[in-house]
Formats: C-alpha cells, structure tokens, sequence
C-alpha cells in the first residue's frame, strides 16, 4: 500500500510547492518578473478606476491569464532545457508554441484593457 499524504498536510504541501514555483519564476524569468510587476501595477490602476467590480475582476483577470500562461511557458521551457542544449525540431517547436502562447495571452489583456478603458471612458465623457 502506498503512503499517500492527504488532507490538510497534501494542501500544505501543494502550498509550499507553489511557491517554490512562484520562487522560482521570479529568480530565473525576467519575462515572469516584468509581467508580475505589469500585474501589479495594473491591479492597483484597475482598482482605482471608476468602473464597476465585474470591470475590475476582468482587467484584473486578464493580467492573471498572463501570468499563468507565462509560468506554463516557462515550465515547458525548463523541461526542454533540462533534456540538453542542442537544438531539436521538437524542442523548438515546444519553446515557439509556449512563446505563442504568451504572445496571445498578452494581446487578449490588451484588449480587454482597450475596450473597458474606452467604454469606460464613454460612459463618464459621453
């Protein structure tokens, strides 16, 4: 039979596992250290906005999507780095999909940044 951690000692665990991940972005991704500082930023702007919490959660929100979807890509990139330094289609094409990704995700908070900053802009300016 296995010895399988459950209950509150598998959420402490899970716990301290994310933030040797979070730990670990910040140390070794500029790119995860300029989207959280982005992040930041844009949370306090979103909040001191005149528009209504739905509106903040999703300026807020997009900016969490960017976060996530950058630690992703950079876990993938990680698992690529750790098998070797020569170059490999497969290997490319992981870093290039999970780049993409990134790129997507930043274009869709864009967006929605654009859109609810000129609606809001109409509401209060009409």
């Amino acid at each position: 039979m296995t010895n399988q951690v459950t209950g509150l000692r598998r959420i402490f665990n899970a716990a301290g596992y994310s933030w040797k991940g979070f730990k670990a972005a910040w140390q070794h991704e500029a790119a995860f250290r300029q989207e959280a500082l982005l992040g930041v930023i844009g949370t306090l702007i979103a909040l001191a906005l005149p528009v209504s919490i739905l509106a903040k959660l999703v300026l807020i929100g997009s900016m969490v999507l960017v976060i996530i979807v950058e630690l992703l890509n950079s876990a993938i990139e990680a698992v690529v780095d750790r098998f070797g330094g020569e170059w490999h289609t497969l290997s490319g094409r992981a870093k290039d999909m999970g780049s993409a990704a990134v790129l997507l995700a930043l274009l869709w908070s864009l967006a929605v940044w654009i859109v609810l900053l000129i609606e809001s802009w109409h509401y209060y300016f009409p």
